[in-house]
């Protein structure tokens, strides 16, 4: 595929993000002037971020997964719900301990809870306050805190202001760091050991920026042979899992079984429930806890009717198996695109010379995996990210670049997610798209190296796009 002349929102942004301005303050307050050579220095790296409209044609980038939002069906039977609901509040006008509750938001959290099978159900306004309010919470005096490398900045902001002073990471996804690390604060932690005082375990359902899921079951596992008391308790944000997997999409926790192994989930609304909000699951207990310990709970405006109610035609769709297709859908179309692209005859060179990765598939033969992630990233050399997302934007494709702090340098990539309203053409032709850009590149490569000395440098087209209007932006360092 070639990249067509056509136009990209996200690339003339993005273009426009990275034209330097500290210089033209050096006449205005000195308090903007920092603030614009501070960004000069993401400029200088092309990495000032920007907001953009997309004017995509083909979605790869969003968290609609099962399709709620695109189809409609969740504006519809959101819809519903406010006609069936025509003298509720819209908004919440307090905090929940003092008038923002409402008959409405306990009957939803009710059946929530019934959905997933646990006690108690606690809505917060977002999946992010949802874990500041477990970690500031829940870890006290003496308790200690072990947790994934690579959980979610939320979580950490929970931690930071945790009373549990001992917290200790493990390496991502290893089950055998994970039980030296449990064996470790075990025996320095004297309280834990002798079974007074808890260690409360962070993990994810699936990582958003490599696309694997938790081990979780032989984490369990590992967590109860070392403390068979029951002082190990996890938890689990189900961002990425929640409407995705399991039963009715009832998340990760769900389809492994682990419902009654896991102390506190934490159900996300804003990806594939296409709404707001999360709820904590729970049992009465940690609720309690939460509603007189935890200062989102405490200090934050109750989420509103509308945002609650949008979640229950959601959660009536999935109750109702609407979602099920979706979901079985897009596992297929993510072992079509790994096919696509491995049998395509560019890849084996194009992995071979760094080009094109997919690491989370690398040691697996995914073809025989029980189930695959919605995402897939595909990494390329450094920087190389930024051409092949705007090669892929030009084409029609909604994909973005991801990189350093987002990711740790080196690990340059897109990240593709997989829907239930793709299609299978929409997928080989992605995958053909992405090929043709490796091949392009390397080609490029290829001539630059035979004709260095020449100083004629030839760009891959999608490079030499970013380069003109980096120039048309007068650009710094768009050369």
């Amino acid at each position: 595929m070639t990249v067509s002349a056509g136009t990209s929102s996200f690339v003339e942004e993005w273009a426009k993000a990275q034209k330097v301005r500290g210089p033209d303050l050096k006449n205005g307050a000195i308090f903007y002037k920092n603030l614009e050579e501070e960004l000069d220095a993401n400029r200088a790296q092309q990495a000032c971020a920007m907001f953009h409209t997309n004017n995509a044609t083909v979605d790869f980038s969003s968290c609609d997964v099962v399709s709620l939002g695109v189809s409609g069906a969740v504006k519809q039977a959101f819809l519903e719900e406010l006609k069936a609901n025509p003298d509720f509040q819209l908004g919440a006008s307090g905090t929940r301990p003092l008038n923002g509750n409402s008959t409405y938001l306990e009957t939803v959290e009710r059946e929530i809870a019934q959905f997933h099978g646990v006690e108690s159900a606690l809505f917060l306004g977002s999946g992010a306050l949802a874990n500041e309010a477990i970690f500031t919470a829940l870890a006290r005096p003496g308790d200690a805190i072990v947790y994934d490398e690579l959980v979610h900045a939320s979580i950490h902001n929970g931690m930071k202001n945790s009373l549990a002073l001992c917290q200790k990471p493990f390496r991502h996804n290893d089950v055998n760091d994970f039980v030296e690390t449990l064996m470790a604060v075990k025996e320095s932690q004297p309280q834990i050991k002798n079974g007074q005082r808890s260690i409360v375990i962070a993990v994810e359902s699936f990582y958003s920026m490599d696309g694997d899921a938790s081990p979780l079951k032989e984490l369990v596992q590992a967590a109860k042979e070392i403390f068979p008391g029951g002082n190990a308790q996890f938890v689990v944000d189900e961002a990425h899992s929640s409407g995705c997997f399991g039963p009715q999409g009832k998340g990760y926790v769900s389809m492994l079984g682990l419902e009654n192994e896991i102390a506190v989930q934490n159900q996300n609304y804003g990806k594939a429930f296409c709404g707001s909000g999360a709820t904590i699951l729970s049992n009465a207990t940690v609720r309690r806890m939460l509603i007189n310990h935890a200062k989102p709970v405490l200090y934050s405006t109750s989420p509103p009717n509308l945002i609650v109610a949008s979640t229950r035609a959601a959660y009536r769709l999935m109750r109702a198996g609407k979602t099920q297709a979706a979901q079985d859908k897009v596992q297929h179309l993510v072992k079509l695109f790994l096919e696509e692209i491995t049998e395509n005859p560019i890849w084996d060179k194009a992995n071979d010379a760094g080009f094109l990765r997919i690491p989370l598939y690398e040691q697996d033969d995914w073809d025989a995996l029980p189930f695959v992630s919605q995402i897939c990233p595909v990494w390329t050399k450094p920087k190389h990210n930024l051409y092949l997302a705007i090669h892929l934007q030009l084409a029609g494709f909604q994909v973005y670049p991801i990189s350093f702090p987002i990711v740790p340098k080196g690990t340059d990539r897109i990240r593709l997610v997989f829907h239930g309203h793709n299609t299978e053409e929409d997928v080989k032709n992605l995958a053909a798209s992405i090929c043709s850009w490796a091949k392009e590149t390397m080609e490029c490569e290829a001539y630059n190296r035979r004709n260095g000395s020449s100083g004629q440098m030839k760009l891959c087209s999608a490079a030499l796009h970013a380069q003109n209007l980096a120039a048309k932006e007068a650009m710094n360092g768009s050369t």
